[in-house]
């Protein structure tokens, strides 16, 4: 049985890994066209041309909202990846990226138990977050 010291010890070095991790980490805007957005947050879109069409490949993944003809407002809604195309008035693709829809690096903890992981939201108190 693991006692409260030794939990507390873990949970801080774990939270030293995660700190060291976001310092380390690339521009949340990769330069591959990759759109990255976190999980449960929106990003506003905003295009030089009105649009007539919004397409994601999978909706459990991300939703895109048109809030106006030249503003797109799109949603993380669970981890992983899809794609974002825009169409404008004639059909042109004005957009056709891939979505990244990740976790929120700086107050989620991941938790491994052999081959189980477990994911906690720690805002300010740690919870166990859905992530399936």
């Amino acid at each position: 049985m693991i006692s409260q010291i030794s939990l507390f010890r873990i949970l801080k070095t774990a939270c030293l890994i995660v700190i060291a991790q976001t310092l380390l980490a690339g521009p949340t805007s990769a330069e591959d066209g990759t759109i990255r957005i976190e999980a449960n947050y929106a990003r506003v879109i905003k295009l030089d041309r009105p649009i007539s069409r919004v397409i994601i490949g999978n909706a459990e993944i991300a939703d895109a909202t048109v809030s106006d003809a030249q503003t797109i407002v799109l949603t993380g809604k669970k981890i992983g990846t899809t794609n974002l195309v825009i169409l404008d008035t004639d059909g042109t693709a004005v957009v056709d990226e891939h979505v990244l829809v990740s976790l929120e690096e700086f107050n989620t903890m991941q938790v491994y138990r052999q081959t189980d992981r477990q994911v906690l939201s720690c805002t300010p108190s740690c919870w166990p977050l859905e992530t399936k």
